[in-house]
């Protein structure tokens, strides 16, 4: 089972991030043997001098490959993550919440 990651990343740092992914990911894994986590990290935002728009459309492009779409705490307030959400729903990809707790 293909698996794409959403969650805020806006003002954390890529050390940050990739801890709470790493935290999610073993979740999933542990839920989901079959998982396979497609990797969401796009390490090169500040290098690449790209507008977050275009992030959001790499993301996307990634997500169409996903069978589950794991919503990580404080996506609803995110931008990036509720654009997400809206076409995983609209397109019919299974969804998973976690809040805090799980990722603690």
């Amino acid at each position: 089972m293909k698996t794409f990651i959403s969650l805020p990343m806006a003002g954390l740092t890529t050390d940050e991030i990739r801890d709470r992914m790493d935290k999610i990911k073993n979740l999933v894994n542990n839920d989901f043997k079959d998982a396979v986590i497609l990797d969401s990290l796009f390490d090169d935002f500040e290098s690449a001098g790209k507008p977050p728009l275009w992030f959001l459309g790499k993301s996307l492009t990634l997500m169409s490959e996903a069978d589950l779409v794991v919503f990580g705490p404080g996506w609803e307030k995110a931008r990036g993550c509720k654009a997400e959400h809206h076409c995983a729903v609209e397109y019919g990809i299974d969804r998973l919440y976690l809040n805090l707790q799980d990722i603690a």
